[in-house]
């Protein structure tokens, strides 16, 4: 069938027309990142997703992982898709150039690797772990780490990952019982078994470069005691050559409901006794350095998810207008009446829009982190940068939790409107489903994001961050009621915005009093609601561009487009808005059933 990953009109608008990237190349640090040059890298990044990496989708989840004698291979036409991604420094593309980087804004980034992801979900984390490993040594390594890791991280000559969870230790980090003991020389000798890491081993690079989470003798117990630490699979040496083995072993690869191309793998280290790494960071600072690169981590989570539901979206809309099935409704009598593709039935245009305004909506939240991004590095106002550290700060769990629980439900319509045929493999949307679903469980639970956006971000700097993301919402809502069209659907967002902030204020009360445990039952759905309106708030947004092209007269082959806008603010408020409305009357119950009932009663 033809093959579709993303929509490069939405993208194009969502870039362009409502976050004018190019507007960055005003600033030194992304001169050169015009608009004809953004096109350009997405052009680009687009013909390699579709022409080399999409092709080893199929393949790639049918071979799996060959795993033999402590050593893993890959599915083999990842080795081509790799070669290529190195030779056009695809790596590390918001990365320094002198180290192998593109330098490119985060906002271009992201709509580059929705291309990449979209078209191989497995095969892209091997190098996005690759850049995680070296964006620490980049921002905790001393000059001598640095000298040896950075370059070869980011060029993607080697490859990394994260060793951090444990048999027991899993979201509760702090249990972990890896340790590390200072030898003469400064190297710490590891001794602990990690479990779910991806990329642990594979044979796409001579060596990989593992960041350990460990334990120092004698450090304090919980997060405070845990140090970072550099693992190579192969030693080092000063000089930059290759050293010995490491005693960093793999001992057995997971077989998983996706993502089935990467490798999932348990590893030992330190079972002969030989396993060296260096400190990186300071001593009992590992959680702190882990945190500060965790908003990164959980953007591209929630990237990794709406790739899945972006490409589920493309193949259900085509397949639909393709698909020929029964008559039209206003013929079902008519016997000589033609079948019809089945974008023609009611109920499937009803699923396709629910899957089209979530995708648009989705695609602008998470854009809209990554130009908050690009915005506070380039500003030389302490306060601004704040600002947009705050608002970052505070989506984060949103564009993580909330959006790969959205990207799921949408890959599992995807298949519906395939209907028989999505449920077998011989059409993508199935395997789509299959690798979303790690997105709501991997770089912490969608739960803990929910328990993380309650119990910390919407306190954070005594609520300024909300306060400000509130401010921007209500810019959008005042510019949309001086339009005819749009008036009321920006009274319909209004209205949910005022009764989420009274939902916030409640909640963050809530949290503080005796009732604390029915408040953190509760964390889900607040994140849900608050994702919901924050949804609503990109929909008028893109809406309110829309409407003010079709009032200035937009070219005949936009029209289509700009319509298709107005139509998502309108079925979002109408079918959407309502229920989240139900969902934030319930919220300010904050019933206590979930954390009353006897452990018992749940049966079992």
């Amino acid at each position: 069938m033809t093959q579709y990953i993303a929509d490069r009109r939405d993208i194009d608008f969502v870039l362009h027309e409502q976050f004018r990237a190019e507007d960055l190349s005003q600033n030194d640090e992304f001169a050169e990142f015009n608009k004809k040059t953004i096109d350009l890298i997405l052009t680009e990044a687009r013909n390699l997703a579709i022409k080399e990496f999409l092709p080893t989708q199929e393949v790639s989840d049918r071979e799996g992982v060959q795993f033999e004698g402590g050593n893993v291979k890959v599915p083999e036409s990842f080795h081509r898709a790799y070669e290529l991604l190195k030779e056009g420094e695809w790596v590390a593309l918001t990365e320094d150039p002198d180290y192998g980087g593109q330098g490119m804004p985060r906002v271009v980034a992201l709509a580059t690797l929705e291309y990449f992801v979209g078209a191989n979900f497995a095969f892209m984390m091997y190098p996005g772990l690759t850049h995680g490993a070296g964006k620490l040594v980049e921002s905790f390594g001393t000059e001598e780490q640095k000298k040896l890791f950075q370059k070869k991280l980011y060029t993607g000559e080697w490859c990394g990952t994260m060793l951090l969870t444990e048999p027991e230790a899993g979201s509760d980090v702090g249990a972990l019982t890896t340790t590390a003991v200072e030898n003469d020389d400064g190297t710490y000798s590891i001794t602990g078994n990690k479990i779910f890491i991806s990329g642990g081993e594979h044979d796409l690079a001579e060596n990989i470069i593992h960041p350990v989470l460990a334990r120092i003798e004698g450090a304090p117990a919980g997060t405070k005691g845990i140090s970072l630490f550099l693992v190579p699979k192969i030693w080092v040496n000063d000089d930059g050559t290759l050293g010995e083995h490491n005693d960093v072993v793999c001992t057995g690869v997971e077989e998983k409901m996706g993502i089935h191309g990467n490798a999932t793998c348990s590893m030992s280290l330190g079972s002969k006794g030989k396993c060296r790494g260096t400190l990186l960071g300071e001593e009992n600072k590992g959680m702190r350095a882990m945190f500060l690169m965790m908003n990164e981590a959980r953007l591209l989570v929630g990237l990794q998810g709406f790739a899945c539901a972006s490409a589920s979206y493309m193949y259900a809309v085509n397949y639909a207008k393709q698909r020929i099935q029964g008559k039209n409704l206003l013929k079902a009598l008519d016997k000589d009446a033609p079948s019809v593709p089945i974008i023609q039935h009611p109920d499937v245009r009803r699923q396709l829009l629910n899957m089209k305004v979530y995708i648009e909506a989705m695609r602008s939240l998470l854009y809209y982190v990554g130009i908050c991004d690009d915005r506070r590095e380039i500003s030389e106002d302490p306060e601004e940068k704040e600002t947009f550290e705050g608002i970052i700060d505070l989506l984060i769990p949103i564009a993580k939790g909330y959006i790969t629980d959205r990207a799921f439900e949408i890959c599992s319509q995807g298949v519906q409107v395939f209907g028989g045929y999505g449920y077998i493999k011989e059409y993508p949307v199935e395997q789509l489903l299959r690798d979303c679903r790690i997105t709501m469980l991997y770089e912490g639970t969608n739960g803990i994001q929910a328990m993380d956006l309650l119990g910390r971000k919407l306190g954070l700097n005594n609520g300024k961050p909300i306060m400000d993301l509130l401010v921007e919402i209500q810019k959008t809502i005042g510019e949309a009621k001086k339009i005819e069209s749009i008036h009321g659907y920006a009274d319909k967002v209004e209205t949910a915005v005022n009764k989420l902030g009274e939902i916030a204020l409640h909640m963050g009360k809530t949290a503080m009093s005796p009732d604390v445990m029915k408040a953190f039952a509760f964390a889900h759905p607040f994140m849900e609601a608050c994702g919901d309106v924050i949804l609503s708030w990109m929909l008028l947004w893109r809406a309110l561009i829309a409407a003010t092209e079709l009032e200035k007269g937009a070219k005949k082959k936009h029209v289509a487009f700009y319509e298709g806008q107005l139509k998502s603010v309108e079925f979002f408020t109408h079918s959407i808005l309502p229920i989240t409305h139900g969902k934030m009357e319930a919220i300010l119950t904050t019933n206590g059933a979930a954390v009353e009932i006897s452990e018992a009663s749940f049966g079992g």
